[in-house]
């Protein structure tokens, strides 16, 4: 059977910091409004999402056994023009470790590092 949607359903990135890693994502990303899906012991708080919209969803975790850094699942956000949100990144604390680049067809990317340690992709398509 043929899939009709995207395979990842969820991500989380991890970090021992949850308003920095916050301030860090709203300014980069330029979006504000996280949700707050906190239970017990565990922080999260979720990136802006759209109920069965066309990307997946995920959430900023702060838990007991988990912990932030390289070498992890790379997660890439969708972007108009990836160079818009590496500008936005040395100012707001993080690191650029991949300046934007052409994948072919595929468009650009870029990889940096956010205040937390963990390493993320900025996807666009120009």
């Amino acid at each position: 059977m043929k899939r009709t949607n995207n395979v990842v359903g969820w991500f989380e990135i991890y970090v021992s910091d949850m308003d920095r890693a916050v301030n860090f994502y709203k300014s980069v990303l330029d979006c504000s409004e996280f949700t707050d899906f906190s239970f017990g012991k565990e922080q999260l708080m979720g990136f802006p999402s759209v109920e069965d919209g066309l990307y997946s969803a995920g959430a900023l975790v702060k838990a007991d056994g988990w912990s932030p850094g390289k070498g992890g699942t790379l997660v890439y956000f969708n972007s108009t023009d990836c160079g818009v949100e590496e500008r936005r990144v040395a100012e707001n604390g993080g690191k650029v470790i991949q300046s934007k680049h052409a994948i072919g067809e595929f468009g650009f990317i870029c990889i940096i590092e956010d205040t937390e340690g963990n390493m993320v992709g900025i996807h666009s398509r120009q």
